[in-house]
């Protein structure tokens, strides 16, 4: 017999899932076990997660096979037809201890080959709460799940439900384990963070948690936030921003596009200018904020010229590490109906020509970086983590874990030397 064996694909917060699946079945003492917990963010994920089983399959002939996950949830027939599957369980399925439990009893082969539900019928708030998943040196908190946003792209709030938030004294009594526990830093994750708060009593916004964290857990060193979309950004968190050394100067925005007719028929929330405006704001207040973004190339009925503002945006918004995802039709979504899709092989012209610009503005960023001195999060012996999330490499051996100062003496491709 051997321990359960977990693969993830996609994003973070599945990967904190992993590991909350790990405990849950550790709990109940399950063995054989393979979990393929899987992405639907784009065609291309769910080829892969098709192809991650089928391998899986090979390597373990008797083991059970368990596939989760957003593709799982968004179509769940499609992995209940493979002959290497044994089980498809839903996104909210996953995270229930009973579920657990009825594979344990009934492990003969009894269970219900596919437990997917409703999941826009799921209330309740984000889930598990896992403490210190991640590395030695930071630690990942879900604060947050689902989203309210129809996106005419996007599969996501299909496959995660609608927003639910982690209240905050929760969050807090967490975090506060977390410190305990040694950990310099922590990262705040979701599926649409900046809604969090909504479906909460008063509605308070992601802002006043984080301010509420910066003060109720004075000994945390350093708290980041991931992905947000700018337009949803409040006043508390523009104050943290401006205030608080102990959030960090690094945001990783959801601009989608740099065109506004484009971003309508996405059904975006924000025009281009104010996603310019929103960065000019930020560095005015935290004149060492790098932002990242993620930015789509090809979606239906883009032109050479409303590409072009997306190739404009970079430059206008300063932008450093971008996420560029060529455009990918998922059927169920809006955009998938729009006629004048474009040619493949356009799409990953103009991905590359994204991902090119991009790998001219980190040079650029490294390069400002000679000189200064910063305060490094080591993640192994010889890299850690600047501020603003920029890797660097050290000769001599550090403590993982710690946060070293450390001036920047040079830098090797996408690294920085100290």
């Amino acid at each position: 017999m051997s321990a359960p064996k977990f693969t993830t694909l996609g994003c973070r917060l599945n990967a904190y899932e992993t590991e909350a699946m790990k405990e849950l079945s550790q709990a109940v003492g399950l063995e054989d076990l393979v979990v393929v917990n899987t992405c639907a963010v784009t065609a291309e994920a769910v080829r892969k997660s098709r192809q991650e089983i089928r391998r899986l399959r090979r390597e373990n002939p008797e083991a059970r096979i368990v596939v989760t996950g957003c593709a799982a949830q968004t179509e769940p027939e499609t992995f209940a037809q493979m002959a290497e599957v044994d089980t498809v369980i839903g996104n909210t399925e996953k995270m229930q201890p009973e579920t657990w439990h009825g594979m344990a009893a009934d492990f003969v082969g009894e269970t219900e080959k596919v437990q997917v539900d409703d999941i826009m019928s799921v209330t309740e708030t984000a889930g598990h709460l896992i403490d210190g998943f991640g590395t030695r040196s930071r630690a990942y908190v879900q604060v947050q799940n689902g989203c309210d946003h129809r996106c005419t792209f996007c599969i996501i709030p299909y496959g995660r439900g609608n927003s639910r938030s982690v209240p905050a004294g929760v969050v807090v009594d967490q975090i506060k384990r977390l410190v305990g526990k040694g950990y310099n830093e922590v990262v705040l994750t979701g599926v649409d963070l900046t809604s969090w708060g909504a479906d909460l009593p008063a509605t308070p916004k992601l802002g006043d948690l984080v301010m509420r964290i910066l003060k109720l857990v004075p000994d945390l060193p350093r708290l980041r936030i991931s992905s947000i979309d700018s337009i949803e950004v409040d006043e508390n968190l523009m104050q943290a921003i401006a205030t608080e050394p102990r959030l960090m100067p690094h945001l990783h925005l959801s601009l989608q596009h740099g065109d506004d007719l484009i971003l309508k028929r996405m059904a975006r929330r924000h025009l281009r200018d104010d996603a310019i405006r929103f960065c000019e704001e930020a560095r005015r207040l935290r004149p060492d904020m790098t932002f990242g973004a993620d930015i789509i190339a090809g979606f239906p009925t883009e032109t050479e010229a409303h590409f072009e503002n997306s190739l404009k945006l970079v430059q206008d918004c300063a932008l450093t590490w971008l996420h560029v995802f060529p455009y990918s039709k998922r059927d169920g979504t809006p955009a998938a109906k729009i006629p004048n899709q474009v040619n493949g092989k356009v799409i990953k012209d103009r991905a590359a020509r994204l991902r090119a610009v991009g790998e001219v503005q980190v040079q650029s960023h490294l390069a400002s970086q000679i000189g200064k001195t910063h305060q490094v999060l080591m993640e192994n012996p010889h890299m850690g983590r600047t501020e603003q999330f920029t890797e660097v490499n050290f000769a001599a051996p550090q403590k993982e874990g710690q946060i070293v100062t450390a001036t920047i003496l040079g830098l090797d491709g996408t690294q920085l030397m100290a």
